[in-house]
């Protein structure tokens, strides 16, 4: 089990990595945002301080820790005001995929590149008609001589106006059975036949949604990661550390708005006394802090078991960590907005826009209701209704 209290050196990359959160911060973030541009500089030196390739192995230029590092590490960037999403797809579920799954040739062609972030890759799952439901992606590989060849569509994948390639969840004939099970292609971004369109969201972030469009694009052999027959595997390889990352930037959010509320609380008068004496203000906040709190320990739990090799254990783990991050996080920034009151809706606060931001932990990667599918069809073994 992982230790509930965090070792020496998670401490000193927590505070190295909140001293440069800090320096960029919220306004820096929102800036950014309005003009439609990246958190490119952030980016960059976060890359240079190697904590984007904190997970990846050192014989590829990577830090040689974990998912449990890299998670720190969006946490802490999020707690200042200025997470990176793609810390979650680029490094957390590209990286590791290929790190795990890929050949020799994939490995030294991609890790040292998303480690030091002078490359960007991002993920392709969701479809318009199956979600993320893999038994039900219509995006298909056929072979054709060495080739393959993919058809489909993919919706709200972010960043690939970023990504030199885009990994994409597709599914081919198993020649056994005849059923189609998943695998994992590189896409390069200029591949013939491969296409993109903005999706505009009312979500005030850096990256990106957009639809993907794969028209007959052919692909050499070795564009497949790993194992044509590993099918679910080599997904959830992805996916869990996606659920972990999650649940980290969640975690994040949600201590940004809650810090946001008790600095206000300790100085807003309206009577005698700052209004956090009041336990209407001060009791809510405490219980916000208490489930984030819960939700860190799930969150190191789920990291600590994906790290040990323990992919049935994590899984489970992961899941929940999300669900209790995601909604942690909600309660969090809605708290931290009530107890504003009208300043929580200014832009001089920066929390009015964590409001949707916060729901998206709800709802992606997977939606709570399937993590409580999950729950109690895995955990507590009760049926299935579908």
């Amino acid at each position: 089990m992982p230790p509930v209290i965090e070792t020496d050196d998670h401490k000193a990359l927590r505070a190295a990595v909140g001293a440069l959160g800090r320096r960029y911060g919220r306004e820096y973030f929102t800036r950014t945002v309005a003009e439609g541009a990246h958190p490119t500089a952030l980016w960059k030196e976060a890359a240079g301080l190697g904590y984007l390739g904190v997970n990846l192995p050192e014989a590829y230029g990577g830090g040689g820790a974990g998912i449990t590092e890299l998670s720190l590490v969006l946490e802490e960037l999020g707690t200042a005001g200025c997470p990176l999403l793609m810390l979650i797809v680029s490094p957390a579920i590209c990286g590791t995929v290929i790190a795990r799954f890929g050949t020799e040739e994939q490995k030294r062609d991609w890790l040292p590149g998303l480690a030091d972030g002078s490359r960007v890759m991002a993920f392709g799952i969701t479809e318009p008609d199956a979600g993320s439901n893999s038994h039900r992606l219509t995006t298909t590989a056929r072979r054709e001589g060495t080739d393959w060849i993919l058809t489909g569509r993919k919706v709200f994948v972010s960043g690939v106006d970023l990504a030199d390639a885009t990994l994409i969840v597709g599914r081919t004939a198993d020649a056994r059975t005849g059923r189609l099970k998943p695998c994992l292609f590189l896409v390069p971004r200029e591949a013939e036949g491969f296409t993109r369109r903005r999706i505009d969201m009312e979500l005030s972030a850096a990256e990106k949604q957009f639809e993907l469009t794969l028209d007959e694009v052919r692909l050499p052999a070795d564009a497949l990661v790993g194992d044509e027959d590993a099918g679910l595997l080599q997904l959830f390889a992805g996916l869990n550390p996606e659920r972990i990352m999650t649940a980290a930037f969640a975690i994040g959010m949600g201590r940004y708005a809650l810090d946001r509320a008790v600095a206000y609380a300790r100085e807003r008068s309206v009577w005698q006394q700052p209004i956090g004496a009041h336990q209407a203000i001060a009791h809510p906040l405490a219980v916000a802090h208490i489930e984030l709190e819960l939700a860190g320990l799930m969150t190191r739990k789920a990291a600590h078991l994906y790290d040990a090799g323990d992919d049935a254990g994590a899984g489970e783990a992961a899941n929940m960590a999300k669900y209790a991050a995601a909604e942690a996080c909600v309660k969090a920034v809605d708290q931290a907005v009530h107890t504003l009151g009208g300043n929580g809706l200014t832009s001089e606060f920066g929390l009015a826009s964590l409001v949707n931001a916060a729901r998206v932990a709800r709802i992606a990667p997977v939606s709570r209701e399937m993590i409580l599918n999950y729950v109690s069809h895995r955990t507590l073994g009760l049926p299935k209704s579908y």
